[in-house]
């Protein structure tokens, strides 16, 4: 066990050019052993109860400061989570290390599993935004043909959403923490054989390069503290700025908000979502949109072309815009600003997909006139 660790993690051998973006993948794995903590606290204080979940959540917060503080952690940890994971996949895209097909794939499902589990636990507190959240996702997979409704009748448990449905979120949700934890280990694994890509996008992950101790130790310690500082400033002056006001009020079925949109962190997809008219139109413009994101393809590295790095910045910056506009309200003109965004988002991400091919071979990308 000791060798294998030494051989993993101290003795590993990391390419000397890495910077400091390559420290995302380790800021996530801190801050998921803070979720897991956390979550397994908490899922010992809840109550699964339509007319007592809401009760027991207020409860965590108001009654004592080391409930409230298990709490907040958890809301803000998983937004560090995501903002970091959207981190990592931009350095991915930029500096093309979606060629390397086992860590991408296992990182792309890690992504999208993550998504399904920050959005079961933000149902949990069963307050108006959550109760409404998972109303309008469960419709839009009630549109889809064929499977649709029966999918939309296993989730739910009825007709509507309901007790039923919360029930099956919890367990979903404490479920689904460890097989996330499973697969993070599976990333490294692939990470780990495959090596590192690096800024410099020379053929070779490992060559060049340093043992990991204790070149890139400190390097990745000194940003997890500098991310815990920010971590706790934030949630100790501020706990409520990723909490929507709609989520002090209990889920009314009677009762909709007046906009209802998710967490921060889903605005982009949300705002794709309504800006088709039909829900099976909006729901197959973000499938569309995940698998050109996810489509492995051998491009060269942004570093190397200006109208790569062009392509790429306008990409973030309508996911930025998209973010936005899915925080508004559905009306004039943020509606059709986020139609057109949506629209060129895709077609820019297939270009930036399609682009700059290089030749592959043996699993080393690389092309002529590197050198």
């Amino acid at each position: 066990m000791l060798s294998l660790f030494r051989l993993n993690v101290y003795d590993l051998p990391v390419n000397v050019s890495l910077n400091y973006l390559w420290c995302s993948g380790f800021m996530i794995s801190g801050f998921m052993i803070v979720q897991v903590i956390s979550g397994v606290v908490l899922s010992f204080l809840y109550v699964c109860g339509a007319d007592v979940s809401f009760g027991c959540v207020m409860s965590l917060t108001n009654e004592g400061l080391f409930t409230w503080l298990v709490r907040y952690s958890h809301i803000w940890g998983v937004s560090f989570i995501f903002f970091f994971i959207f981190l990592h996949i931009g350095r991915a895209l930029y500096y093309s290390s979606y060629s390397k097909l086992g860590v991408w794939n296992v990182g792309f499902v890690l992504y999208l599993l993550m998504m399904v589990e920050a959005f079961l636990g933000y149902i949990l507190p069963w307050h108006q935004m959550s109760y409404w959240a998972v109303t309008v996702l469960t419709s839009v997979m009630d549109s889809v043909p064929l499977v649709g409704p029966a999918i939309y009748r296993f989730i739910v448990g009825g007709f509507s959403v309901n007790e039923n449905t919360l029930i099956r979120v919890f367990s979903a949700h404490v479920c689904l923490a460890f097989v996330i934890v499973g697969l993070s280990v599976i990333h490294l694994f692939y990470l780990h054989k495959s090596g590192s890509n690096n800024p410099l996008f020379i053929s070779s992950g490992y060559s060049d390069v340093v043992r990991f101790h204790s070149y890139f130790t400190v390097k990745d310690g000194f940003m997890f503290l500098v991310s815990a500082v920010c971590f706790v400033t934030l949630m100790w002056l501020c706990p409520d700025l990723v909490v929507d006001t709609e989520a002090y009020l209990a889920a009314d079925p009677l009762v909709t908000p007046l906009s209802i949109k998710p967490e921060w962190y889903f605005l982009p997809f949300y705002a794709m979502l309504r800006s088709v008219e039909s829900k099976l139109g909006g729901l197959i413009l973000v499938m569309l949109f995940l698998f050109l994101l996810w489509l492995p393809t051998y491009n060269e590295a942004c570093c190397y072309w200006d109208a790569r790095q062009l392509v790429f910045w306008s990409l973030v910056s309508l996911f930025v815009l998209l973010g936005y506009l899915g925080a508004c309200h559905p009306e004039y003109p943020y509606v059709l600003v986020g139609k057109v965004a949506s629209v060129l988002l895709v077609i820019l991400l297939f270009v930036f997909k399609g682009s700059w091919i290089v030749p592959y071979s043996g699993g080393l990308v690389w092309w002529p006139g590197f050198l």
